[in-house]
């Protein structure tokens, strides 16, 4: 069993590595304080205007890893404010959403680029519907920021590699603060300032996280490079982690990786589980006790099992049920725990392609911008 804790290590700076992934990964935590920083003035006002007008209901849409950020944001808007949200992939938005909605409906659209051929027909067809727009977007200028009444601009800085990365971690960190402004109302000024601190340690939680992790993640990478099917669940917020984590495999591997609710899994896919697979499960702190027994089931088909969990007192038994334990550093409230579970994926992602003789920067068949 490799055991992966925190211990120091030589600083990472961006410019030392030789692809853009790995440069923009380790871009994350400059971008989320930047995000933080810049947005947080914006954010509110959005929120103060979004709460004055009543909205009862939210729509959210995305494609790709934009969805995936849509998902967890679902999950963050639901726990928090007093929204009805629902998430519709964008390509399917017109053929799910009724032609007659309610006068108090609001239109999530996220696209990194803003120019997601799918995502600006779902923002046609809202508008149409007379919904109201609110374009979460990491270019000001694009259309889709264009076709909105409500703009946040999650602070990413230019993403050179087709796999989103740093794009994805902003966008999350945008919708979380909108999150958090919109639950003014709903919960206490408690859990309120609460959930801001949270934030605001987020840079530097993720910065230590990927300093620590950043060499023994390049490790598994090397040992598992053999596998080619790969299976990641998660509950909860990281549902949409697992989601996002098995796309960035496909995508800068060229291998099968598929994304479970946890529990889901056991309804069929367990089937297709044995010694050529590997099983990558996230099981923060509250879930670790409910999960074991999967744990001990998956290991007697011969899968290799990869937990990803978080630092502290309760992952001391982890090592029993698993052949590796991830730990990302611990301090962030679990709503807001996406941003950094998907870290070791991000990174196993890339060194895996690495390590298979590919280029993580430009996978084949795929581009930036799917118009």
């Amino acid at each position: 069993m490799i055991s992966i804790n925190f211990r120091s290590e030589t600083p990472m700076r961006p410019e030392q590595f030789s692809h853009n992934m790995i440069r923009e990964i380790l871009e994350e935590p400059a971008a989320v304080d930047e995000t933080l920083n810049v947005e947080g003035p914006v954010v509110a006002r959005v929120a103060r205007e979004i709460r004055s007008k009543g909205y009862g209901m939210i729509y959210i849409t995305g494609s790709g890893t934009s969805y995936h950020a849509g998902l967890a944001s679902q999950y963050a808007l639901s726990n928090l404010s007093n929204l009805m949200t629902s998430i519709i992939p964008a390509s399917e938005f017109q053929r799910w959403v009724p032609k007659n909605v309610p006068k108090n409906v609001l239109f999530m659209g996220i696209s990194q680029s803003g120019e997601s051929f799918d995502v600006l027909e779902a923002a046609k067809a809202a508008l149409e519907r007379e919904m109201t727009v609110l374009a979460v977007t990491n270019t000001p200028e694009s259309r889709l920021a264009k076709m909105a009444e409500y703009r946040i601009i999650p602070r990413s800085g230019k993403e050179k590699a087709v796999p989103a990365t740093k794009t994805y971690v902003t966008q999350l960190m945008e919708i979380f603060m909108l999150s958090v402004e919109l639950a003014v109302g709903n919960l206490n000024s408690e859990e309120i300032n609460r959930l801001r601190k949270g934030l605001h340690l987020a840079s530097r939680i993720l910065d230590e996280t990927l300093k620590a992790l950043n060499g023994q993640i390049r490790e598994l990478a090397a040992k598992y490079r053999e596998k080619n099917v790969l299976f990641l669940l998660g509950s909860g917020p990281n549902y949409a982690t697992a989601l996002e984590g098995a796309l960035k495999l496909k995508e800068t591997c060229h291998i099968f990786a598929e994304g479970f609710a946890t529990r889901e899994f056991l309804h069929g896919p367990m089937r297709l589980v044995d010694e050529r697979t590997i099983v990558i499960m996230m099981v923060p702190p509250d879930e670790i006790n409910v999960n074991l027994d999967l744990c001990k089931r998956l290991r007697r088909f011969g899968a290799p099992v990869i937990l990803i969990s978080e630092d502290g007192e309760d992952a001391s038994e982890l090592g029993e049920f698993s052949d590796e334990t991830i730990l990302v550093r611990s301090g962030l409230p679990k709503i807001f725990s996406p941003l950094l579970y998907v870290v070791p994926l991000q990174l196993f992602s890339y060194y895996s392609s690495v390590f298979r003789g590919l280029n993580p920067d430009m996978p084949e068949k795929l581009t930036k911008v799917v118009k």
